[in-house]
């Protein structure tokens, strides 16, 4: 019996499992009356409980009108766990009433950081949440010497707490509020402190917790990286300034230059699955949604607190690509060759992301009448976890919320998790004869 329960509660379906129970946890809380001003429904509790624990930040309501302080300290605590991860939480609450940590434990911990080693897990698991507390209480205490002279002293240690948390796990959900709803972060678009404070906290909390790990051990001696760690730092440094180029000269052209730059730059970082905004969106043309939509989907890096598809995915792919044109037999990248299972996994989680945002797109597209490129946008946004929108999520239908539900638990779960969860894994094919066919 033991045996077949092992057999059956792998570490994908115990992933998947924690996540389910988070978000119905939050549900439940989201629907009592206490949470919110006014009556929050089933559905759109789900949805934010949903939003707030796959840490994307699509909201049905405005979270700084609508929801009591009650309500946003429960989607404040789904945000941390979903954000650091519910294995990594239950490690944690195991480590404080002294539990003993297991193998099968340590196991899953190893898998869901995407560590390559079991040894010492505990070691890092125990730096992994230390790090993060310390740098979310830094972000905090950064973002106090706007908002306490802004807010006053309890609601600005409040709000500097909050946006601190949803920041670092790339969730995107403010309670600022503003001239109205949904405006996310815009009152502060030409305000250093808290852009600069906001985007570090993005980029550190979507570099991965192995990445930290390098830091720690090898410094800023970049040769002594693990290859993901010097693909990882490589990629966001090219995905955070070119698209930053981009948007300066031809989205934001007639901002003054000071606000240009840093709306250009806070975008470009924020689209990368964190969901704040200083702009509305709305103002950006289809070409620049279209290079948005590429973006969110892209992601952080995987074992931190981003989505998306991931950027050492689409790097593996270009380098999959490169080999195929210079007739190399395997794909390469800083003088290692990646294996060929990786790039299958790169193949295959690139093909089941654009098929389900663009299918989620069309349906959304059909039943609710939009156009089809804001519907791609917000099922990009839901998919890779970003929380961005062009202001349609909150007039949906329920099928259509539904979608996005859906998308938002795919992305945060990892799609080739959710299929390694639902399909038994064997392989059998090398007993298959061999035959060649023509591509391209």
């Amino acid at each position: 019996m033991n045996n077949r329960k092992k057999r059956f509660l792998t570490s994908e379906r115990i992933v998947i499992l924690g996540f389910s129970v988070l978000i119905l946890f939050g549900t439940l809380l989201l629907m009592l009356p206490i949470s919110s001003v006014g009556k929050t429904g089933f559905l759109d509790a789900l949805f934010t409980a949903t939003s707030a624990s796959c840490v994307t930040g699509l909201v049905a309501f405005d979270t700084a009108t609508h929801f009591t302080i009650f309500g946003k300290f429960v989607i404040l605590l789904l945000i941390q766990i979903g954000g650091m991860g519910v294995v990594t939480m239950t490690i944690l609450a195991s480590m404080i009433f002294g539990k003993r940590i297991g193998l099968a434990q340590r196991n899953l911990m190893k898998d869901s950081i995407s560590a390559d080693k079991l040894g010492g897990i505990i070691r890092l698991t125990r730096f992994i949440i230390t790090t993060s507390f310390i740098i979310e209480l830094s972000g905090a205490a950064v973002l106090m010497i706007d908002f306490i002279p802004r807010y006053g002293f309890i609601k600005g240690i409040g709000y500097s707490v909050f946006h601190s948390v949803s920041a670092f796990c790339n969730a995107g959900f403010d309670i600022i509020g503003g001239k109205q709803p949904f405006s996310s972060l815009c009152i502060f678009a030409d305000n250093p402190i808290i852009n600069i404070v906001i985007m570090l906290l993005i980029v550190i909390g979507g570099l991965g917790f192995l990445s930290w790990d390098d830091i720690r051990n090898h410094g800023f001696r970049f040769r002594k990286y693990r290859l993901q760690t010097k693909i990882i730092f490589t990629v966001t440094l090219i995905l955070v300034f070119v698209p930053a180029i981009v948007f300066f000269f031809f989205e934001f052209e007639k901002m003054p230059m000071f606000n240009r730059i840093l709306v250009s730059l806070f975008q470009s970082v924020t689209l990368r699955t964190a969901g704040f905004n200083t702009v509305d969106f709305g103002m950006v043309s289809d070409s620049g949604k279209l290079l948005m939509i590429i973006l969110m989907l892209v992601g952080g890096a995987p074992g931190s607190t981003a989505g998306g598809m991931k950027i050492t995915t689409v790097a593996v792919l270009y380098a999959s690509v490169v080999s195929v044109f210079k007739k190399k037999s395997s794909a390469t990248c800083f003088g290692r060759r990646i294996p060929d299972k990786v790039v299958k996994n790169a193949a295959a989680i690139v093909a089941l992301y654009f098929a389900l945002f663009i299918i989620g797109a069309m349906i959304i597209s059909r039943v609710e009448g939009l156009a089809i490129l804001d519907c791609l946008f917000e099922t990009a946004s839901a998919i890779g976890t970003v929380g961005l929108t062009v202001g349609i999520t909150p007039i949906l239908t329920g099928i259509s919320k539904a979608i996005l539900i859906s998308l938002m638990f795919l992305g945060r779960v990892g799609g080739l998790t959710l299929v390694f969860a639902t399909f038994s894994q064997g392989d059998d094919s090398n007993k298959l004869p061999q035959e060649s066919i023509t591509v391209g």
